[in-house]
C-alpha cells in the first residue's frame, strides 16, 4: 500500500512499450463500483474472491503487461505463487520496498481512498496498522523475482528494475 506500485507500473510500461493496468481501477470498472464500495457492500471476502478472478484474468491474456496489484493482492490464495510464476518464464514480480516512514507519509494524504486505513483517526494507530501490516505481509513479498529499494526517486527505480530484469 502507497509503494507507488500505479505510479512506477505506469512509467515502466512506458519505458519497456507495455500495456499498463491497475488491478484496483480494473475490478472498478468491472465490477461498476468503486473499491470502498464493494469492501463496504458486499465486504473482503467477495473484494479478494473477485481480485483472484481478475489477476488471473489478466494473467491469461497473450499480451505484454505490466500490472500494478493491491498491497494486499499477494497475500491471498495462492496469488503470489500465481503472479511469479504464472508462465515459468515470462512472467516476473517485483516487490517495491518502501521504509514505513515514507508509506506512512504518503498515506496520511489519501487516507480517504483507502477503505483499509480510512477508520483510523491518529498519527500513531497509522504507523502501527502500517507496521503490523508490513510484518504480516514480508513473507509474502519477499518472494518476489525482484526486490527494489523504492524510497528512490522513480528514475532511480525504474533503472534499477530494467537492470535486473535484462
Amino acid at each position: 500500500m502507497a509503494s507507488g506500485k500505479s505510479f512506477v507500473g505506469a512509467k515502466l510500461a512506458k519505458v519497456l512499450d507495455y500495456l499498463f493496468i491497475d488491478l484496483d481501477e480494473y475490478i472498478e470498472h468491472e465490477e461498476q463500483q468503486s473499491i470502498s464500495n464493494i469492501f463496504k457492500n458486499k465486504g473482503e471476502l467477495y473484494f479478494r474472491k473477485k481480485e483472484r478472478f481478475y489477476l488471473n484474468e489478466l494473467l491469461e491474456k497473450n499480451e505484454k503487461l505490466i500490472i500494478a496489484t493491491g498491497g494486499g493482492t499477494p497475500c491471498y490464495y495462492d496469488n503470489m505463487t500465481l503472479i511469479r510464476d504464472y508462465d515459468n518464464t515470462n512472467t516476473n514480480s517485483v516487490y517495491l520496498r518502501v521504509s514505513l516512514k515514507t508509506i506512512a507519509k504518503r498515506l496520511k494524504s489519501e487516507k480517504s481512498k483507502r477503505p483499509l486505513v480510512a477508520h483510523l483517526e491518529s498519527d500513531e494507530e497509522l504507523i502501527e496498522f502500517i507496521g503490523k501490516h508490513l510484518f504480516e505481509r514480508s513473507q509474502f513479498y519477499n518472494k518476489a523475482n525482484l526486490i527494489v529499494n523504492a524510497d528512490h526517486d522513480v528514475s532511480t527505480i525504474l533503472e534499477e528494475i530494467v537492470f535486473k530484469l535484462f
